[in-house]
C-alpha cells in the first residue's frame, strides 16, 4: 500500500511594509492599467531594514508550530528552499531554526530541535519544490517521519528596470507528513532540465585595474588582493527569454508527467497551481499548452466557432483573439484565477510563490464557502537556469480546518504602505533603522567582531 503523503498544515509570513503599484507605474510613468490590467499587480512586499531570509523563514516556521500546535521535537527535517542565502557556508535555514529553537525552549526544553536534519536547496524559484520533494521520498520509507518545508526570499531588481515592479517577498512553511490534512501528493514528477541563463545572480568583480584609484581594495580587505569579489541580491536577467525558456520548460515537464502517468491534463486537473512571478505569469503562459489540449480533445471547432478558423499565416493574431474568447476566460476563471489573487498584492516570492499560490487557492475557495475535497491541483513550478517540476495533488476532507485560521488578505490589507521616495531610499539602504517596529523575529547586528565578521544576531 503507498504511503499517502502531503501537506498537513501551512502558514505564511509576508513583511508588513509594501509599495501600492499604482504609486511605482505614476513614478516611472508607466499606465498604471499596463501592470494592473495587464499584469495582475495591485501592491509588492518590501523586507524592512531589519528583515532577510532568515527572519522571513523563522517567522513563518514559528506561526506553522504555534498554529497547529506540532511537537518541534518530533521534527526529523526542516529543508529549505530559498534563492536569497546569507551565506555562501552556512545555511540560511540554521539561523531560522536557532531563533525559533529560542523562542521555544521555555516550552519544550534546551535545542528541542538538536536531532533535525537542516539543509538548505538551492535552484533559483523551483528549490523549494525540490525540497518538498525530498522531504517526500524521505517519509515514504517511514510513514512516522515528519517534516517541515520552508520557503523564503526576497525579489529585488534594479531601480528603473523591467524587472522592478515585480519585486516581493516573503515565505511560506508547510509541515509534511503521512495522512495529510490538506493536501496528498501523487509520486510522480515530471521534470525538464536545461543548462541556460535566463536569469542568474553571480559573484562580480571589482578590479584595482579598473577603479582609477578612486577606490583601494587594499584598504577594504586588508589585503593584497587586486579583485574584490562582490554579491548583491539584484540578479542578471533577460526577462524575455527567461519566460520563453519558462514556457518550455513546463510544457516539456508536462510531457515527462503523462509518460509517467497518463493523464488527461485538461480534463483531470480541477486547478493549476504556478511559479508567479508576476500574478498573471501562469494565464499567459498557458494559452498555447491549453490550444493543445482542446486540439487534443477534439475541441479547437468549439475555439474556432468563436473567433475564426485558426489562420497560420498570422498565428500570433489569431492566438491574441484565443486568449480573449469566453472559452479561455473561463478556463481561467475555473483554474487558475483563484491562486493569482495573493500574487497581485505580494509581487515574486521565488521559491515561496508557487505555495503561496496554492494558499490563495485555498484561502478564496474558504472564504466564498466553496468545497474542494477530492479536486486534483496540478502544479507547474520552474525555476531559472533552468528546471521544471510538474506534480498534482488532491484536496483532503480537513483542508478547510487547516486553512481557516490564516486570514491571508487581512493581513495584507494591514500592511503599512510606504511611498515612493521612502521605497527608493529603502531599496538603496538608505536607512539605519527599521522603518517598522515588529514583534516579530527580525535582524539586530551583523558582526565586526574578529573571527565573527558577517554573523548574524536575531531578536
Amino acid at each position: 500500500m503507498k504511503n499517502n503523503i502531503g501537506i498537513d498544515a501551512i502558514d505564511f509570513y509576508v513583511p508588513p511594509i509594501g509599495l501600492k503599484i499604482s504609486d511605482l507605474a505614476t513614478a516611472r510613468n508607466i499606465e498604471p492599467a499596463k501592470l494592473e490590467k495587464g499584469l495582475g499587480l495591485k501592491s509588492m512586499a518590501l523586507m524592512d531594514v531589519d528583515e532577510d531570509a532568515a527572519s522571513m523563514a523563522a517567522n513563518a516556521l514559528y506561526k506553522l508550530i504555534v498554529n497547529n500546535n506540532i511537537d518541534p521535537k518530533s521534527i526529523g527535517r526542516i529543508y529549505l528552499g530559498t534563492e536569497s542565502a546569507l551565506d555562501a557556508a552556512k545555511p540560511t535555514s540554521t539561523y531560522a531554526v536557532g531563533m525559533v529553537e529560542e523562542k521555544l525552549e521555555k516550552q519544550y526544553g534546551l535545542r528541542c530541535f538538536k536531532n533535525c536534519d537542516v539543509v538548505d536547496m538551492t535552484f533559483a524559484c523551483v528549490g523549494a519544490v525540490d525540497a518538498l520533494e525530498n522531504c517526500i521520498d524521505w517519509i515514504k520509507s517511514s510513514s512516522d517521519r515528519k517534516a517541515i518545508v520552508i520557503a523564503s526570499d526576497v525579489a529585488k531588481y534594479e531601480l528603473a528596470s523591467t524587472g522592478e515592479y515585480t519585486q516581493g517577498a516573503g515565505a511560506v512553511a508547510m509541515y509534511i507528513s503521512s495522512n495529510p490534512s490538506i493536501i496528498s501528493f501523487n509520486e510522480t514528477f515530471g521534470i525538464s532540465m536545461e543548462h541556460v541563463g535566463d536569469f542568474f545572480k553571480p559573484r562580480r568583480l571589482l578590479r584595482n585595474k579598473d577603479l582609477n584609484g578612486d577606490i583601494d581594495i587594499q584598504k577594504i580587505t586588508s589585503t593584497n588582493k587586486a579583485v574584490l569579489e562582490l554579491f548583491y541580491e539584484e540578479p542578471v536577467f533577460d526577462g524575455q527569454y527567461s519566460n520563453e525558456c519558462y514556457a518550455k520548460r513546463i510544457k516539456e515537464g508536462m510531457e515527462h508527467f503523462i509518460e509517467q502517468k497518463n493523464t488527461n491534463l485538461l480534463n483531470d486537473w480541477d486547478k493549476l497551481v504556478f511559479h508567479l512571478p508576476y500574478a498573471f505569469q501562469g494565464r499567459r503562459m498557458m494559452l498555447d499548452i491549453w490550444i493543445d489540449w482542446m486540439k487534443e480533445n477534439g475541441k479547437l471547432g468549439d475555439i474556432e466557432k468563436e473567433v475564426g478558423k485558426e489562420d497560420h499565416n498570422d498565428i500570433k493574431t489569431w492566438k491574441k483573439s484565443v486568449s480573449k474568447s469566453s472559452l479561455y476566460k473561463t478556463f481561467v476563471k475555473e483554474k487558475i484565477a483563484d491562486g493569482e489573487v495573493a500574487s497581485g498584492e505580494i509581487g515574486n516570492m521565488y521559491t515561496a510563490s508557487i505555495f503561496m499560490s496554492l494558499i490563495s487557492h485555498l484561502y478564496v475557495s474558504f472564504e466564498n464557502n466553496q468545497e474542494l475535497a477530492g479536486k486534483r491541483f496540478g502544479f507547474i513550478s520552474y525555476g531559472s537556469g533552468s528546471k521544471s517540476k510538474v506534480f498534482e495533488g488532491t484536496i483532503q476532507n480537513n483542508w478547510k480546518s487547516k486553512t481557516k485560521h490564516l486570514s491571508l488578505f487581512d493581513s495584507l490589507s494591514n500592511r503599512t504602505f510606504i511611498d515612493f521616495e521612502t521605497y527608493e531610499k529603502l531599496h538603496n539602504s538608505q536607512y539605519d533603522t527599521p522603518l517598522n517596529e515588529k514583534d516579530d523575529f527580525s535582524l539586530k547586528s551583523i558582526s565586526t567582531e574578529k573571527n565573527k565578521e558577517g554573523f548574524r544576531y536575531y531578536h
